[in-house]
């Protein structure tokens, strides 16, 4: 299993948007998988949120990470959040 690496846009998009870095994990290893821009590949994951953002109550919290998928290892290029 190859090593998952943040780049520091990743981790600030996960703070501002609400997503924790074992969320994007898990979105990375198990989510649905499509072509993104530039190379990149999204995945997608939907979780069972049923809590408040920004004020607004949400049941599902869609976490999306780009990425890049290298020899040795998976690079998370940024995180996009959805809550529906």
């Amino acid at each position: 299993m190859k090593k998952i690496r943040f780049s520091k846009h990743s981790l600030e998009q996960c703070d501002e948007r609400g997503t924790s870095q074992d969320e994007v994990i898990q979105a990375v290893r198990t989510g649905t998988r499509e072509p993104a821009k530039h190379a990149r590949i999204s995945c997608k994951i939907n979780l069972s949120f049923h809590s408040q953002w920004q004020g607004k109550f949400y049941a599902i919290k869609q976490v999306m990470p780009i990425i890049t998928e290298e020899d040795n290892e998976i690079i998370v290029i940024t995180v996009y959040t959805y809550y529906f």
